[in-house]
């Protein structure tokens, strides 16, 4: 049936199907914003959504809006990886689930894509403020049940991890999100919970990165690649991105430019700034006493 109808509409059914899935629920004027169209219009598609899809979604009179019921399967396809991007750019229309135009542009392999069902608990939890139960695989212990309340979804340039705070390590850390399995989103957090407390992640620091002195012969390569000023590139990042920047970008964070190697281009001029940050043991030779990487 899906097939005979307008394009417009199937948008807009597919923005329906995206905010239940990962909001958990969506007001009728939600979707009037979002696409300008009339009251009986947008009327008109909640109808047909419920008809294509019975028992995805119910009307709460009290709150004026519809939600997510537990026998919600997804009207449209949603792809976890391209969702995850739109997700973090702020795209969240949907539009991926009925086929966006295929362009000749590819990226770097990255490790396993997440579950879309995995991906839209945590984001329901996010943007509803709450807690979630899940079962976490870690390399220390293996699988068990943790309880996590998560703030930010974030690709470290490997994969996507969650930082939430821990209520079994009581403190603020990152989880795979690959290695999630059987969340169900629970209660709201206690305050001490939420981002604000989270002071690696509110607080930033300045990056001072310049061509490597020891390996480069060309210094101005680099410099025009990164487009420094000066011969260095300033970057304000959260302390809790830190260490997954200076990886990604391999800069060496030896205090004496001593990695030699060749894939060492970059060199942190400012290395004292790393001083009491937590998750820099994987930073480039950079010692870190402990790692909150989950």
């Amino acid at each position: 049936m899906l097939e005979t109808i307008s394009f417009a509409q199937r948008q807009r059914l597919a923005y329906i199907d995206f905010c239940l899935l990962f909001k958990g629920a969506i007001y009728r004027q939600d979707l009037i914003n979002r696409f300008e169209v009339g009251l009986s219009a947008g009327s008109r598609d909640f109808s047909l959504y419920k008809e294509l899809a019975p028992h995805n979604l119910i009307y709460d009179a009290r709150e004026k809006r519809y939600f997510q019921t537990e026998k919600f399967e997804p009207l449209f396809e949603h792809d976890a990886k391209r969702t995850l991007v739109k997700l973090a750019n702020d795209i969240s229309d949907g539009f991926d689930a009925i086929g966006d135009i295929e362009f000749p542009v590819e990226s770097a392999s990255s490790l396993n894509v997440p579950d879309i069902y995995i991906v839209a608990k945590i984001v329901q939890a996010i943007v509803n403020n709450k807690s979630v139960s899940v079962i976490y695989t870690s390399l220390s212990s293996g699988s068990n049940a943790r309880e996590l309340v998560p703030h930010s979804i974030v690709d470290n340039g490997q994969r996507w991890h969650v930082r939430a705070y821990d209520r079994k390590s009581k403190s603020f850390r990152d989880f795979v999100l690959s290695r999630m399995s059987k969340v169900t989103v629970k209660t709201s957090p206690h305050p001490h919970e939420e981002v604000s407390h989270d002071t690696a992640w509110q607080h930033k620091i300045s990056l001072e990165i310049i061509p490597h002195p020891k390996n480069i012969k060309h210094p101005t390569a680099i410099e025009l690649d990164y487009g420094m000023q000066n011969g260095v590139l300033s970057i304000d990042v959260r302390r809790a991105m830190a260490g997954y920047l200076l990886r990604r970008w391999n800069v060496d964070c030896t205090k004496h430019a001593s990695l030699r190697t060749g894939e060492y281009q970059l060199w942190l001029k400012n290395h004292e700034v790393l001083a009491n940050i937590d998750n820099l043991a994987i930073a480039p030779g950079y010692i870190a006493e402990q790692t909150t990487y989950g």
